[in-house]
């Protein structure tokens, strides 16, 4: 991996200038616990397609020497860190310590890559995500992971507000409900009408990675 990503780009609906794959809260350990039962409420299906194509994203990324960076939600035992998260439908979750708040088993983070935790729904908000977005010098932002409607909506909205081109990979992130991920997904749209995009269009913007089937 080099240490900024080369200009990538094929339309505006796709990749524009130098850009970054960013994985959003994709934990879970070994996968020893069912989503539903993690303190955070998952309802909405697909979760294995959803996989193999994140996968699959994050080998054509790094086959292209677009940087990785990985996104990982913790709180301390105590929740003294976890401020208001409880008010809503979610349970405590994402506790320091616990095999399942580690990043899936599945999924690989390289030492080069960097892995920010944070302590909010944003993975802007107090943590070092801005400074290592202005190393590599990144133009657009590629979102996957979840939850669409949470840290995703919150990420995406973020990234917009410091100017980045916004692109969330509509089948590689999935809500506490369908519904919900559909309107987030609307919401984002609203703000970049370029934001939209599918994993075939991101593998198309890579140099050198196939379009898996």
């Amino acid at each position: 991996m080099t240490d900024t990503a080369p200009e990538t780009g094929i339309g505006p609906a796709h990749l524009v200038g130098r850009t970054v794959l960013i994985v959003v809260d994709i934990q879970g350990g070994a996968g020893t616990t069912p989503p539903e039962e993690g303190g955070i409420p998952v309802l909405m299906g697909g979760r294995a397609e959803r996989r193999e194509r994140v996968r699959a994203l994050v080998d054509g990324a790094r086959a292209a020497a677009v940087p990785v960076v990985w996104i990982q939600e913790v709180h301390k035992r105590s929740l003294v860190d976890i401020g208001r998260e409880l008010d809503g439908a979610e349970g405590p979750h994402c506790i320091e310590g616990d095999p399942d708040t580690e990043i899936a088993a599945w999924l690989d983070p390289q030492p080069e890559e960097f892995l920010i935790r944070k302590r909010r729904y944003s993975a802007f908000f107090g943590t070092e995500l801005e400074i290592v977005l202005k190393a590599y010098k990144a133009d657009t932002v590629v979102l996957v992971g979840g939850l669409t409607d949470v840290c995703i909506h919150y990420t995406a909205v973020d990234a917009h507000q410091h100017d980045y081109r916004v692109r969330v990979v509509t089948d590689c992130v999935a809500g506490s409900t369908q519904r919900a991920h559909d309107n987030a997904l609307e919401a984002v749209q609203y703000l970049q009408r370029d934001a939209l995009v599918t994993a075939a269009d991101v593998h198309a913007s890579l140099d050198g990675a196939p379009v898996p089937a």
